[in-house]
């Protein structure tokens, strides 16, 4: 086939860049769109023959699109109107115009893309801005399918639900399809209709919640709260997310977190190592891992600067149990609490760690002038880079 143009919008550090490369699917970026100059330093980088406009996507013209004659667009809209932890401003975010406008020039081209994938947090499939998405594509004849999907479904130890869409310039319905339905799964070959008669796994209602690996909650479907089982539970852990962890880790068909660490002899490992202070303050919020487990959680751009909720750190003392750790820990006194701790060994994954997880190939690197914090917060507003591989073979196959 001949090779397919790509406009790649909000390109980020090249998330859609990689997995457009790791698909297989012969194609070229004609131009990416990034306003980021930090992201903007990396995507150059990593791939220095591609077109970067470093500009406003309402700063493109439709003359200018037109220009390019594009095959397909992937792009990453800002998601911090749609988070659980923002406003959830929606269409009345400022940062919600840009892809507002995209939608505006879609039906206005000389020549419609054939395919289009959308990528998002979780919260978007309930946003003003979803429903102006898909009024928009069924106005342009564009037939769809929306995902919330996890790169657990495909093995890899790390918890990052996000919102998709695939779309394709064709009448007939892709095989899988479930109209009005959001797929929590990476489809079978069987048609909708198959699927759907044996029972509702892998599907959801547009309003329902996603795979239980991503929930935590210490009551069951009726209500009723879970019985207390042995295990050591955290302050603001329920009973079932302790259960989700054990499940997770005896999981199989989930990696160990160990293929995607950095050699213990790395040079420079010793300044991820978390403060004390920190240690102290935050014992009991942190979710911990060690290289044996299979489970990981989402990773956001305020890792390695904020604790609370922004990801997993790995526990490198191995032969120690965390139980023995925190028993009868609040007895102690404040220098006996640090002793304890202090044989964890506590680190945070290295940006290098998380970019594995992503799906970024050993290859993929930040130029030395970006800081640490700055890697963070790029990886955390990034994508795995597996999944939307995968939905590209499904979107264009």
């Amino acid at each position: 086939m001949e090779p397919l143009r790509v406009l790649e919008l909000y390109s980020g550090i090249g998330g859609m860049h990689q997995a457009l490369r790791a698909s297989g699917i012969p194609a070229e970026i004609v131009v990416a769109v990034d306003v980021n100059t930090v992201a903007n330093d990396v995507y150059i980088h990593n791939f220095p023959t591609t077109p970067l406009w470093p500009k406003t996507i309402e700063g493109i013209s439709l003359k200018e699109f037109n220009r390019l004659s594009f095959d397909m667009i992937l792009m990453s809209p800002p998601c911090q109107p749609f988070t659980r932890i923002g406003r959830q401003g929606d269409i009345s975010d400022p940062r919600t115009q840009s892809f507002l406008y995209i939608l505006d020039i879609l039906p206005r081209l000389a020549k419609l893309p054939k395919y289009l994938l959308v990528e998002n947090v979780k919260g978007f499939e309930t946003s003003s801005a979803r429903n102006e998405l898909i009024q928009t594509l069924e106005k342009c004849g564009f037939t769809y399918q929306e995902f919330l999907l996890s790169p657990t479904c495909l093995g890899i130890p790390n918890s990052r639900l996000r919102y998709f869409l695939i779309a394709r310039l064709q009448s007939e319905h892709f095989p899988f399809q479930a109209p009005g339905k959001i797929l929590t799964d990476f489809p079978s070959q069987e048609p909708a209709d198959s699927k759907m008669s044996k029972g509702p796994e892998g599907w959801a209602e547009h309003s329902s919640p996603v795979p239980t690996q991503e929930l935590a909650s210490g009551y069951d479907n009726n209500g009723r709260q879970r019985p207390q089982k042995e295990g050591f539970l955290f302050k603001l852990e329920t009973v079932e997310e302790l259960e989700r962890k054990q499940h997770a880790d005896n999981d199989l068909s989930l990696q160990m977190l160990r293929k995607y660490l950095q050699d213990d002899v790395v040079e420079g490992l010793s300044q991820y190592f978390l403060p004390l202070k920190s240690l102290l303050r935050y014992a009991f919020l942190l979710d911990i891992v060690t290289p044996t487990c299979r489970r990981s959680t989402c990773f956001t751009k305020g890792y390695g600067h904020y604790i609370e909720g922004t990801g997993s750190v790995l526990q490198t003392a191995e032969d120690i149990q965390l139980e023995s750790v925190f028993k009868s820990f609040e007895a102690l006194s404040e220098d006996e609490k640090l002793m304890r701790l202090s044989t964890l060994k506590l680190r945070y994954f290295t940006p290098r760690e998380i970019a594995n997880l992503h799906g970024f190939p050993p290859e993929f690197s930040f130029p030395d002038k970006v800081t640490i914090k700055q890697c963070y917060r790029l990886l955390g507003n990034s994508l795995n880079v597996h999944v939307v591989a995968k939905l590209i073979l499904i979107l264009v196959g």
